[in-house]
């Protein structure tokens, strides 16, 4: 007959192995919130917005399962597999609205926790350089220079946030490395700022060189 302290550890054993099945599937649920919020990232750039509808539409499907899956189990609440899907789905989401130029999703709409919605804010951020950049390369700076501002907004915002990194997860890492990329990207749209100027006041001197040309040949014959 079992003593009352080994059928408490019993009862223990049985709950230890519902959590462990609680985890096997937020892990299987996280590695694939991570696959189809990567796959939106990537047609955001590509600008397959049907793509991108449809993968961040299951995105957060997988999210709101991934919650309910562990909704039961509070020792899995802070799982670094559970940050690092869920940020990025908020990365997803929130380079599509800097893509957009709408309104930055809520930490409330997407169903994330704190920490993991400013990382992701930082990682979305980060993410737009390379967007600017292919915008300003197709010689729109109007839109470039909107989509780095909004970036630069925030940064603003985020290097706010100064608290110890046991409780941040190392934000204040990820504010730093998100400052040296918008300084990267506002030198290098100047600098295509710049050649773009140059080039269209050589195409308006050549243009008047051509003029003066025809003139010439017309008043010469």
């Amino acid at each position: 007959m079992k003593s009352d302290f080994q059928s408490e550890i019993a009862k223990l054993y049985e709950e230890a192995t519902r959590i462990n099945e609680g985890r096997e599937a937020a892990l299987l649920l996280s590695r694939k919130l991570i696959q189809v919020s990567s796959k939106a990232i990537r047609n955001i750039h590509r600008g397959d917005s049907i793509a991108v509808k449809k993968l961040l539409s299951e995105a957060e499907q997988i999210n709101q399962n991934l919650v309910k899956s562990i909704e039961d189990y509070p020792e899995l609440f802070y799982a670094g597999y559970l940050h690092d899907s869920q940020k990025e789905l908020v990365e997803a989401k929130v380079f599509l609205s800097l893509a957009d130029r709408t309104l930055i999703p809520t930490k409330h709409e997407l169903n994330v926790r704190v920490m993991t919605y400013l990382h992701g804010l930082a990682e979305a951020a980060s993410e737009a350089r390379r967007f600017i950049l292919d915008r300003a390369r197709e010689g729109n700076l109007i839109v470039a220079e909107s989509i780095l501002d909004q970036c630069e907004e925030i940064y603003d915002e985020l290097i706010g946030f100064d608290f110890p990194d046991g409780m941040t997860g190392g934000l204040r890492r990820a504010v730093d490395s998100l400052r040296a990329v918008l300084e990267r990207t506002r030198s290098d749209l100047s600098t295509t700022a710049s050649q773009m100027t140059l080039i269209k006041s050589l195409e308006s001197t050549r243009t008047s060189l051509d003029e003066i040309n025809r003139k010439a040949d017309s008043q010469a014959e």
